[in-house]
């Protein structure tokens, strides 16, 4: 049995607490947080303990899960637990994920861990299926869309304006642009061309609702390079229509083959998600076993999805998998 332990217990860590349960292999240790234990219910009964006490257990753990968030959480506790522990995160940040590998490669040699970040499904498996289509059709264009979905840190972004009680942000991919991609056109494509974002936002009474839609539609670094639709609705319809946090999305990559360029062909992957944090939590798990069994091999410092062989993410022996999957 592959003994998981969970650092932080948000809607990340209760979907690696459940992904844990249908993984025969694996059993779960216990959830450590920054609360006080027995305030913390877990779905499982799972033990909780205190992040103060960690270390003390670093021989009964074979690979922590850090379920922290990338842009102040997982900078800091990544390289710090990989002294003690195989660890895999779900660091997110596309432009520093470079920094955040070198920062807990460094360590994870050191101390002769394994440790995989960014795992997830973008980056995760859409990093993969980039990959691999691009390094097929040599001659290609690949393209990401998101949606449609709920982006977690831009309805975040939302409720920090004053007068917003709660959001839900929604991202759209584009249809006429998804259209133009899959016909093998190769188009270039602008921000605004690719994705529109929808917002449904409760307000506290009395609040002003045209500053705060042109707040959000100003927005630098998240709306203002988008076309942005507002919805003002009250807390019952928010509660009934947009509790969930699905999301998904697509890579497509078009490209040519042979002599004159004469053939066309389109690789596509999609992800339909009816909950963003449960699946993302499934693919940490697969490539948590990935992650104990390269320690096993001896195979330390820190890793992305590129590094691991398919193999490793399954439970299934080699025999198994070349016999039912080949």
């Amino acid at each position: 049995m592959i003994s998981i332990a969970i650092y932080g217990y948000g809607n990340l860590g209760k979907g690696v607490e459940s992904a844990i349960l249908q993984n025969e292999d694996m059993s779960l240790f216990g959830v450590f947080t920054r609360r006080a234990p027995e305030e913390v219910k877990t779905l499982t009964n799972a033990p909780v303990y205190n992040i103060k006490d960690i270390v003390n257990y670093k021989d009964k753990i074979d690979v922590l899960v850090l379920c922290g968030g990338s842009a102040t959480d997982l900078p800091i506790q990544t390289p710090e637990m990989a002294k003690y522990f195989n660890v895999i995160d779900s660091f997110d940040t596309h432009a520093k994920i470079p920094e955040h590998f070198d920062n807990v490669n460094k360590v994870a040699l050191e101390n002769k861990k394994t440790a995989l970040i960014s795992a997830g499904w973008d980056p995760g498996m859409f990093s993969l299926n980039r990959l691999y289509a691009s390094s097929i059709l040599a001659d290609s264009n690949t393209y990401t869309f998101w949606g449609k979905g709920v982006s977690q840190g831009h309805s975040d972004a939302i409720r920090r304006i004053d007068g917003v009680l709660d959001a839900k942000q929604y991202t759209i991919p584009i249809e006429d642009a998804l259209k133009r991609v899959r016909s093998g056109e190769n188009p270039i494509l602008t921000t605004k061309e690719k994705h529109l974002r929808e917002c449904f936002v409760v307000v506290k009474d009395g609040a002003d609702k045209e500053k705060i839609e042109k707040e959000i539609v100003t927005m630098p670094n998240y709306f203002a390079d988008y076309e942005t639709i507002v919805h003002f609705i009250d807390k019952e319809e928010f509660i009934k229509n947009h509790s969930g946090i699905p999301h998904g999305g697509f890579v497509i990559c078009s490209g040519k083959t042979g002599l004159n360029k004469e053939n066309t062909h389109v690789i596509e992957y999609s992800l339909k998600l009816d909950s963003n944090p449960e699946f993302t939590a499934s693919v940490i798990v697969a490539y948590a076993r990935a992650v104990y069994k390269m320690n096993k091999e001896g195979d330390y410092g820190c890793k992305t999805v590129f590094d691991v062989a398919p193999k490793y993410l399954s439970k299934l022996s080699n025999e198994e998998i070349r016999k039912n999957l080949l």
